[in-house]
């Protein structure tokens, strides 16, 4: 059976950071890794909601709104998915991530924070999100980025 891309990846090497994940036609999948895998440090329920409330609202509603497609998290807690389409370039999807992570720390309250709009509401946390976010943005703003997963 043939491998899914995610796991030819040799995840002993993947830092925090942002990087290209697969291209599918004209879809783009970005790795938006927050933690390091395998390393003990996952993102608890709590905070992988929250930020994926925040993130995937605010990014809806940013400058590439019409070319994302998901935003989500990954299942072994280390990060997310976003998914746009190819017209959107590298630069500009981190130029937008940026802002979008930047954005969450200046929000005064919670979106889809109700039983009618989540099915688990009462698991989230604004402060929760804003520190994620905080902190992965100081990983993406602490170097420049060619999108390509570490090899060693």
């Amino acid at each position: 059976m043939k491998k899914i891309a995610s796991f030819t990846v040799n995840h002993d090497y993947i830092t925090p950071g942002i990087y290209l994940s697969r291209v599918d036609g004209d879809v783009v999948t970005y790795d938006l890794r927050t933690r390091r895998p395998n390393c003990g440090d996952y993102m608890d329920h709590l905070t992988m909601h929250s930020l994926e409330h925040m993130f995937a609202t605010l990014v809806r509603n940013s400058e590439i709104a019409d070319e994302v497609l998901y935003f989500g998290p990954m299942g072994c807690q280390t990060g997310f998915y976003l998914l746009t389409r190819d017209s959107v370039s590298h630069k500009k999807v981190l130029e937008v991530v940026k802002a979008v992570l930047r954005q969450v720390g200046n929000e005064p309250a919670m979106y889809g924070a109700t039983r009618v709009e989540c099915g688990n509401y009462e698991n989230l946390s604004l402060d929760a999100a804003k520190r994620e976010a905080a902190a992965y943005l100081a990983v993406l703003e602490s170097r420049d980025w060619d999108f390509t997963y570490p090899t060693k």
